[in-house]
């Protein structure tokens, strides 16, 4: 082959005549999958090498083997905590010279694997965060799309992991609820899929057993502002003197409804989120929540995924301590 400067953006279409091979060879190539024949391979790297002057980022994935792309799989983008988590990943991850892409699978918990498999074809490693899929599935899953970094799922040290430490979190609230003497307490459930409202649930049982004499009220709920402003027939039902909510946009979602209800808070309920959200401190009144230093668990989750794709990872699970953000929206029983 010889080199051929032509003025013009190299193409696939250039890259694939020069080594005598199709298109789809040369994506296929691109795209790292392993069952091109490494001597054609090898070819279309050459192609590369001879035509690709400019350091694009094609003609260095292919000269190199890799994308320098991570892919992220979210359940929900309209969750303002993965923005936050999200922006902690992406900025961490430019620092060294990656970009990210991400797929919201929109709580549809039975195309999560497609979806994984989709994207992690397009990228160099991946970071499901928060997968609704049960765990069989996703044990299963994880070594078709090695490396890979879980966000608040367990993976028995099959890859890696970044938690969030839910169940003491909640309880945290809880604690601080009773502190202030209410008694019975009502928690807006998270949808019933997500690992992390099973671990609040988990921690609220703990809470239950220190404190009998409080009564702690599950209400089906979910994780959307809509599903927090739907939620206040029922806690009114409960007769609770205060909420906690699974995170904080459904808290601000049910602190809107109350102020339309005329509902005074702290005053006739106290209610508490989770996940301290940028919004959460400029609601009316601010909200009192749990604080996870997203940012840094997003930090945290890339320099795990690095160090997998390098191959230095040991997969020792990292988990976040949550703290409690006290602010005017949680009162004293009156």
């Amino acid at each position: 082959m010889t080199a051929k400067k032509t003025g013009r953006e190299i193409t696939i279409s250039d890259i694939a005549a020069a080594a005598g091979v199709s298109k789809a060879t040369v994506s296929r190539v691109m795209n790292g999958v392993s069952t091109v024949n490494e001597q054609i391979a090898e070819r279309v790297r050459a192609a590369v090498a001879e035509l690709g002057y400019s350091p694009s980022a094609a003609a260095r994935s292919l000269s190199l083997g890799e994308s320098r792309t991570i892919g992220v799989v979210v359940p929900d983008l309209a969750n303002p905590m993965f923005h936050q988590v999200l922006h902690g990943l992406n900025s961490a991850a430019e620092r060294d010279g990656y970009r990210v892409l991400v797929a919201d699978t929109r709580e549809h918990r039975e195309r999560e694997v497609e979806i994984a498999l989709d994207i992690r074809n397009r990228t160099d490693a991946i970071v499901l965060f928060a997968p609704r899929m049960d765990r069989l599935t996703m044990l299963d899953l994880m070594p078709k799309i090695d490396p890979v970094v879980i966000f608040n799922r367990t993976t028995g040290k099959r890859a890696g992991a970044v938690l969030i430490d839910y169940a003491e979190g909640i309880g945290a609230v809880a604690r601080h609820l009773i502190e202030l003497g209410h008694t019975k307490i009502a928690y807006l459930a998270g949808p019933p899929q997500a690992r992390s409202n099973m671990a609040r649930q988990d921690g609220l049982d703990i809470v239950r057993g220190e404190h009998p004499e409080v009564e702690i009220v599950s209400v089906d709920c979910g994780s959307s502002f809509e599903d927090g402003y739907a939620a206040w027939p029922a806690v009114r039902e409960t007769g609770a003197s205060a909420a906690m909510a699974f995170n904080d946009v459904v808290a601000l979602g049910f602190l809107g409804r109350l102020a339309e209800e005329g509902v005074s808070v702290p005053d006739e309920l106290s209610v508490a989120g989770f996940d301290d959200i940028p919004f959460s401190q400029y609601s009316s009144p601010s909200l009192t929540t749990m604080t996870a230093r997203l940012g840094d668990v997003g930090e945290k989750i890339w320099s795990t995924l690095l160090e997998q794709i390098r191959g230095t990872a040991d997969l020792e699970p990292t988990t976040f301590a949550p703290q409690l953000t006290v602010r005017s929206s949680t009162g004293k029983k009156k």
